[in-house]
């Protein structure tokens, strides 16, 4: 059987950072299913805009060898069905979230992973404008 691990996030700006989290994610099972937000998600949960758009995003992310597959994430609500509809075993996610996916322990494991320290999109973006 295999050990599916389900992951969720924008992708913008994608940077070093995106990419190690991925990588412990896919060692915590099988397969990796990574959850892109759409634009529209995006703009609800971020109040702008990615800098990339969602199509540009779902390539960067389908490229990587530790990504099995890929799909757009429309709804913060549906996190329950993305989870069941691809038998994830684990959710894996920041540890900026920690505690707030716990309500899904019922269905599968949460696991919350460390980020890379000292890089995130918003300090790429500053960086980028300085």
């Amino acid at each position: 059987m295999t050990n599916t691990v389900l992951t969720f996030g924008t992708f913008d700006v994608f940077h070093v950072g995106h990419l190690r989290i991925l990588e412990r994610a896919r060692g915590l099972g099988d397969r990796l299913i990574v959850g892109v937000s759409t634009d529209r998600l995006n703009i609800f949960k971020k109040g702008r805009p990615p800098v990339f758009s969602e199509r540009e995003r779902v390539d960067i992310i389908k490229a990587l060898r530790c990504v099995d597959g890929v799909f757009l994430e429309e709804s913060l609500e549906l996190k329950r069905h993305y989870l069941l509809q691809h038998s994830a075993a684990v959710l894996a996610m920041g540890s900026d979230w920690a505690g707030r996916f716990d309500e899904f322990n019922d269905i599968c494991r949460v696991v919350y992973l460390e980020r890379t320290p000292a890089i995130s999109t918003t300090a790429v973006i500053e960086k980028i404008r300085l």
